[in-house]
């Protein structure tokens, strides 16, 4: 039995290429035989960015689907859904969005990096502002605890963590809780009845470590309270009582070394890539002639593997004899450049294979992937009306 709920997602652009595989997919793979798995198109994601041109998305979905099981994703282990086919995310966007602070949406590191990254869009919406809450609901409705995430969007999974804890602190309270809360602080003592209040405020309203740190260490020293009031006293603290939402925990990931043909980040935006399923001639050819170090302008001229892009495709592609063979075949010119790239080109190919064998069914029959996606579509749905019906009624929601 799975005792931990995995959720990712990705943005639906069409074909992946193997930034993608060696980035995010081999790591689903992985976690899919380890843990209770979640895999959704975030196609709403998309029109964040792409609201102007949503003609291509249906395309990319399946396209992208279809890489996914190539790759290895198994919906026999995993839950793959649509996140648009699941209203629920935003019923729970539009619920979270109450109590969410405007601060909080334009304090997320990515908000002003993103703008201008993508300057030629006009991005002044609140569907940009507002993703990475959008984000938020789609970890908390399906429970999920782990969420594998690069070091870039770790702030969006504390973001959330912080969201998760506002609401549970507004809508989580027993019965009478708040008023045995505040019944106990005043057993503290005028002055350090303030100060607790200060730093759960300080600890509530701005999610400060250090003020919720201080305000356990005041309640160890305590000795006139009774083990129910310092538990509840902690509880109110951090905003304590019933937990409806719960807490993610960030996987990180390790980024992908994954180059592209020139060297730089393997990106579509940069037109280097090497797609998971591209044919072999087209692999073949663009192996042979990406660039290699400026240095080697003839044959016999020696070279330096460190300068070569080719060489940071060696680093994932070939064991220690082949890279000790280009070290020593590079720097006295013993082995030229197509020599050297003829390990790098078999190793693709032999990588890419099992993707064709895989993809093959389901390219020639959509419907299988659409199967799929259904399944994994209701399945994804009954677990976030289980969430849904406790945030209703911890909201007051459910008198009808």
């Amino acid at each position: 039995m799975f005792t931990d709920r995995v959720l990712s997602g990705m943005r639906p652009t069409g074909g992946l290429h193997l930034g993608h595989y060696h980035g995010v997919l081999k790591n689903w793979v992985e976690l899919q035989h380890q843990f209770e798995c979640l895999f959704f198109v975030a196609d709403w994601h998309a029109l964040t960015t792409h609201y102007d041109t949503p003609e291509v998305i249906e395309q990319h979905v399946w396209e992208m689907v279809i890489d996914w099981l190539a790759a290895g994703v198994d919906p026999a282990q995993a839950t793959l859904f649509i996140q648009s086919r699941v209203p629920a995310h935003a019923e729970l966007h539009l619920l979270l969005s109450m109590i969410t602070p405007l601060g909080w949406l334009e304090r997320v590191p990515t908000y002003k990096d993103q703008q201008e990254k993508l300057s030629e869009k006009d991005l002044d919406t609140y569907g940009f502002l507002g993703y990475p809450l959008l984000q938020s609901a789609d970890i908390v409705i399906y429970r999920a605890n782990r969420v594998p995430v690069g070091e870039d969007q770790a702030p969006h999974i504390e973001f959330t963590r912080e969201i998760v804890r506002r609401f549970n602190h507004i809508f989580g309270k027993e019965a009478g809780f708040r008023e045995k809360a505040e019944l106990a602080i005043r057993k503290l003592g005028s002055r350090k009845s303030r100060v607790y209040r200060e730093l759960r405020n300080r600890y509530q309203e701005h999610g400060d470590e250090e003020a919720l740190a201080t305000a356990k260490s005041l309640l160890d020293e305590q000795q006139n309270l009774s083990m129910g009031d310092r538990e509840r006293l902690f509880g109110y603290l951090e905003g304590g009582g019933k937990v409806i939402l719960s807490e993610p925990e960030a996987m990180l990931t390790p980024a992908s070394r994954m180059p592209g043909l020139d060297g730089q980040k393997m990106s579509k935006s940069y037109n280097n890539t090497i797609n998971l399923r591209e044919d072999e001639a087209s692999v073949v050819r663009k192996i042979r002639t990406m660039p290699t170090d400026p240095a080697r302008i003839r044959r016999t001229d020696p070279g330096d593997p460190a300068r070569c892009p080719l060489w940071q495709f060696h680093l994932i592609y070939s064991d220690a004899g082949t890279r000790e063979w280009v070290q020593q075949g590079c720097t006295t010119a013993g082995i030229g450049c197509l020599e050297c790239k003829q390990p790098v080109i078999d190793a693709i190919l032999a990588e890419q294979r099992p993707m064709h064998e895989r993809a093959r069914m389901y390219e020639e029959d959509p419907t299988l992937v659409r199967n799929i996606i259904a399944d994994g579509c209701e399945r994804a749905d009954k677990l976030a009306q289980e969430t849904m019906r406790d945030v209703r009624e911890a909201m007051g929601l459910s008198y009808f």
